[in-house]
């Protein structure tokens, strides 16, 4: 077939699947050229979505002033977020680094209008909620291409999401899917970092995979 992948290509995607990290502490200050980020937003933009509604745009941060209120919000949300876990389970929180907000070159807000089709859209109309991740199938595309042309990416979950929509100026109807640290990296880890630090461990496929009807057993 003429559309099918060389073995070279089908390689080189799961290089990118099984390679892909979450970067939170080896940004560069190298600048990420303008025609780079134009590919990687638009892998981003030719993601699947429901109803081919195409509801993310993508908010792209460069001023260190706004940075600097993103990260504020973050140390806010972190200390609230280390308060909820006890013992040892805290004292390794307390010892990750969970965010680049301030050392990425580049910050990346990808949101979600959820009336961008109108009220009824085509694959939304039992789950409505097929819009919020079609945004996510863009986060990740977005992060395959990013780690395909040598940058890292570092999604940033512990943010309050009013504060994130008060500083960037998103509109009330719009919500924020991802918020994500982008830039090139001074190495990409063997694994993911939490497994490393020993916060958890990837769980076997076997147990994950069911046949038909779920199964009600605890994954291995």
């Amino acid at each position: 077939m003429s559309d099918a992948f060389t073995a070279a290509e089908r390689e080189a995607l799961y290089k990118a699947i099984f390679s892909r990290r979450d970067v939170r502490g080896q940004f560069l200050p190298d600048p990420v050229p303008e025609e780079i980020l134009h590919r990687i937003l638009e892998a981003a933009h030719h993601a699947p979505s429901v109803g081919f509604m195409q509801p993310w745009n993508f908010i792209v941060v460069t001023d260190p002033a706004v940075k600097a209120a993103v990260h504020a919000d973050f140390q806010a949300a972190n200390e609230e977020a280390a308060a909820m876990f006890e013992g040892e389970r805290r004292t390794l929180y307390s010892r990750l680094k969970l965010e680049g907000i301030r050392d990425a070159p580049i910050n990346l807000c990808i949101t979600c209008d959820r009336e961008r089709s109108g009220p009824v859209v085509l694959g939304r109309t039992h789950m409505p909620t097929m819009d919020l991740y079609s945004c996510v199938c863009a986060v990740q595309n977005l992060w395959l291409a990013a780690r395909a042309e040598g940058l890292g990416v570092g999604w940033v979950s512990i943010l309050h999401e009013q504060a994130l929509k008060t500083t960037l100026g998103i509109p009330g109807r719009i919500v924020p899917v991802a918020y994500l640290c982008l830039g090139y990296v001074s190495h990409f880890e063997a694994g993911p970092e939490l497994e490393s630090k020993g916060w958890r461990r990837r769980l076997p496929l076997e147990s994950l995979v069911f046949r038909d009807r779920w199964e009600d057993r605890e994954p291995g």
